[in-house]
């Protein structure tokens, strides 16, 4: 009897994790949808809850409120699901960290920027537009860049640790030329403005990036 009460507990546990991951999602992509469509501010709790068919209550549980929800928004953007898997252990990030080469290391991060951009950015002008005029909006815009300068001072602490650097570039300005170059302001003005092609987008972050921190590549023998 015992073991059949443990087996339904298990079962009911993981069946209600099951559930709240699915209204989770369903919170997420209602959310989406309307701060894209309508912008931060005339976004409401009640109107995602709504798009996702539960109760506000449901959605001030699940993330706090509304700069909860569009902070986890852009979180889950970034990574491609809602998984609770820490940055540094994502898949890309250890390969790239593992990949020798370093040209094909920042070549590669702008292809990976170029397929999460998409995903990412549009939600991170909803929150920056927001932030001139909306203190919560404002808190949540200054997350999102003191996370994204921590990741690009670890990115550039790793090429400086693997001696792949140009002489004369310390950590500071590596730091500074990646957090230039994955801003979402550069991919406004690229893509937004002027129509890029995403890969292109990517692919020019790679070599600019190349062009800015590594030495030169030798001077063919001949």
């Amino acid at each position: 009897m015992a073991d059949d009460v443990n087996t339904r507990r298990a079962y009911d546990a993981s069946n209600r994790q099951e559930q709240a991951r699915r209204t989770r999602q369903a919170v997420l992509a209602a959310a989406r949808e309307r701060f894209l469509r309508d912008g931060y501010a005339r976004t409401t709790v009640g109107s995602i809850a709504a798009d996702a068919g539960v109760s506000a209550e449901t959605v001030y549980k699940a993330f706090g409120n509304k700069p909860g929800v569009v902070k986890a928004l852009f979180d889950v953007a970034i990574v491609g699901d809602d998984e609770p898997v820490p940055m540094l252990q994502r898949e890309f990030v250890a390969r790239n960290m593992a990949e020798p080469d370093a040209r094909r290391k920042l070549s590669d991060y702008g292809d990976h920027l170029a397929e999460v951009a998409p995903r990412a950015y549009p939600v991170q002008l909803v929150v920056r537009d927001a932030a001139a005029s909306d203190k919560a909006a404002a808190g949540v815009w200054g997350r999102l860049n003191a996370e994204r300068l921590a990741g690009m001072t670890a990115f550039a602490t790793h090429l400086h640790e693997g001696g792949h650097l140009r002489e004369g570039i310390g950590v500071e300005d590596a730091r500074d030329v990646l957090w230039t170059m994955n801003s979402v302001e550069v991919w406004d003005l690229l893509v937004n403005e002027r129509g890029w092609p995403v890969r292109r987008y990517g692919a020019w972050v790679g070599e600019q990036l190349i062009a800015a921190l590594l030495p030169p590549p030798p001077a063919p023998k001949g």
